[in-house]
């Protein structure tokens, strides 16, 4: 009788013992757990910040190329564009040294996806020079596929359904791309009106009208 309560008891213990071992684990796993939620969240804010920087690395390349292309560069003399051409390439080349890069998980599907909208947008850049109006048409009607928003201009949706098969941060990435290069073909427009408007003034001067 004596025995049995004994061994009675020794069940009892083992079963507490094991109960309270698998709450330690449980415990154990959860606080490893949230650890890992933690990291998740510091990660994602790693991604978004360099990304930030990313698209800081762009503006800023684009500033600066603005500069040197812009017409005060060309109303002012010889020696001073020429100093200040030297400090824009400086800041080019010091810009260029940062680099950042962040990768995007993509499927199959996704990567034929970005594979076929980037080569669109080249195939368009590589004929800026023949036409400059009708790439800049052409780049609009891109861009409209990427937006929500009722577009001012005819939306291309051959190209509207192969970026919607990107991933969402290509999509991004192709929106940003086309907005910089129709920014670049505006300011280009600008400028050619410039010379022309400066060419007839200057012909005008010299006619003594």
């Amino acid at each position: 009788m004596a025995q049995a309560k004994i061994q009675a008891k020794m069940n009892e213990a083992g079963k507490a013992s094991k109960f309270s071992r698998t709450l330690s684990m449980a415990d154990r796993s959860g606080r490893l757990l949230d650890r890992l939620d933690q990291l998740e969240i510091r990660v994602e804010a790693l991604r978004e910040a360099a990304t930030a920087m990313e698209q800081e690395k762009e503006s800023l390349l684009e500033m600066i190329q603005s500069i040197k292309n812009s017409q005060e560069m060309r109303n002012i003399s010889d020696g001073e564009r020429e100093e200040l051409t030297l400090t824009a390439d400086r800041l080019l080349g010091r810009t260029l040294t940062v680099e950042v890069s962040v990768e995007t998980i993509r499927n199959s599907q996704q990567e034929e996806a970005l594979r076929k909208a980037t080569s669109i947008i080249d195939e368009i850049v590589a004929k800026v020079l023949d036409d400059l109006d009708a790439a800049k048409k052409r780049l609009m009607a891109l861009h409209s596929a990427c937006v929500t928003d009722a577009p001012p201009v005819p939306i291309d949706q051959k190209f509207q359904s192969i970026v919607i098969s990107c991933a969402l941060e290509d999509q991004k990435k192709i929106k940003r791309r086309l907005e910089t290069l129709i920014r670049n073909m505006d300011n280009s427009e600008k400028t050619i009106k410039l010379m022309d408007q400066q060419k007839v003034d200057d012909l005008n001067s010299a006619n003594g009208k």
